[in-house]
C-alpha cells in the first residue's frame, strides 16, 4: 500500500501499528533498498514502513507487501521526525527505525527472530535495546565507487572503543550505565565527519509510549532507554551493519577525493552471521541463552 504521506499513513493505515514490532526504513537514495526491505522482514517484523522519496521506484510484489510512504528524505532530522511521529500515534508498540543499506543483526538471529528477542527483554523489563551501527564497506572501491557490495562487504575487526557519557547535570560524573561508543570509518576518517556525528551508538528499537522523544543523537529524553544494561546485569545488545558512512564518504566531494580505499590492516570480510559479531564483541546476548 503507498500513502502520499505519514499523515495519510496514519489516517488509512494505521492499522499497521495495532502490534509490533514495527520496522521503519528511510531510504535516502536507491542503493539496496529491496535487500534492507527483505532483510527485515525475514528477521521477524510484523510490518515494515518505508519512507522515501516520490521517484524512488519498487518492484510491484515488494511494494505491495510493505507501507510505502513518500516522504522529504532529505528535510533536516527527517528519520528522527516520523519516528517521533509515529510513537505519537501508536503507544506500547516495539518499533525499529533505520536507513537503507543498513541491516539489524540480533543475538542468535538465525535461529530465533525479532519477535522472540523482545519478548525475552521486555521480561527483563527493558523498553530499549542498544545497539552499535558497524560499518561496512567494499574492498575495491574501482569496482563498486560507492562502497556498497553485499558480496565484498568488509567491516573492522579492532579498533573500536567508549567513553563515559558526560553528564552536563553532574560534572564529576558520567550518566550512569551510559557510554559514547566509537569506531569504524567514523574513528577512521574522522576528519571528515562533525564531531556530533562521529559516535556509533544508537537506541534503535524501543516500545513507544506518550511523551518518548527521539533527539537528533539518537538517544531518548528518557534517560533509562540510553542505558546499555539494567542495574542487575548486562542487557542484550543488537548490530547495525551499515554501508551509509561508506557511502556519504564517496559521494561527499570533501572526502572522495582523498579516500582510495576503505581496507587496512584489521579489515575482515563480512560473514552475514550473528556468531562474527559476537566474536568480535560488537553483539551482546545478555542472560538470553
Amino acid at each position: 500500500m503507498r500513502y502520499s504521506g505519514l499523515e495519510q499513513f496514519l489516517k488509512d493505515g494505521k492499522a499497521a501499528l495495532a502490534r509490533g514490532p514495527v520496522a521503519l526504513i528511510l531510504a535516502e537514495d536507491e542503493v539496496e533498498i529491496a535487500s534492507t526491505i527483505r532483510h527485515h522482514q525475514t528477521a521477524g517484523f510484523v510490518a515494515v514502513l518505508l519512507l522515501a522519496h516520490p521517484e524512488i521506484t519498487l518492484e510491484p510484489a515488494l511494494e505491495g507487501a510493505i507501507h510505502r510512504i513518500d516522504h522529504d528524505v532529505h528535510a533536516e532530522d527527517a528519520l528522527v521526525q516520523a519516528v517521533n511521529r509515529l510513537n505519537e500515534a501508536a503507544p506500547g508498540i516495539w518499533f525499529f527505525y533505520c536507513y537503507n543499506a543498513e541491516y539489524l543483526f540480533h543475538p542468535f538471529c538465525e535461529t530465533r527472530n525479532v519477535r522472540e528477542m523482545l519478548a525475552f527483554h521486555a521480561e527483563e523489563r527493558r523498553d530499549a535495546v542498544l545497539s552499535y551501527v558497524i560499518d561496512l564497506y567494499a574492498d575495491d572501491l574501482t569496482a563498486f565507487p560507492n562502497a556498497v557490495s553485499l558480496e565484498r562487504a568488509h567491516l573492522d575487526k579492532s579498533g573500536y572503543y567508549a567513553l563515559g557519557r558526560p553528564d552536563a547535570a553532574n560534572h564529576n560524573h558520567p550518566k550512569e550505565r551510559q557510554l559514547d561508543f566509537f569506531g569504524g570509518l567514523r574513528w577512521r576518517f574522522e576528519e571528515h565527519i562533525p564531531p556530533a556525528r562521529r559516535k556509533i551508538d544508537r537506541i534503535a528499537l524501543f516500545r513507544s509510549r506518550p511523551g518518548l522523544v527521539l533527539r537528533p543523537d539518537f538517544t531518548f529524553n528518557d534517560e533509562e532507554y540510553n542505558t546499555y544494561a539494567c542495574p542487575w546485569h548486562h542487557n542484550i545488545t543488537t548490530a547495525i551493519v551499515s554501508f551509509r558512512t561508506a557511502k556519504a564518504l564517496r559521494s561527499n566531494a570533501g572526502s572522495r577525493f582523498d579516500i582510495n580505499t576503505f581496507t587496512w590492516r584489521n579489515s575482515v570480510p563480512f560473514e552475514w552471521h550473528s556468531q562474527q559479531l559476537f566474536d568480535l564483541g560488537l553483539m551482546e546476548p545478555g542472560q538470553w541463552f
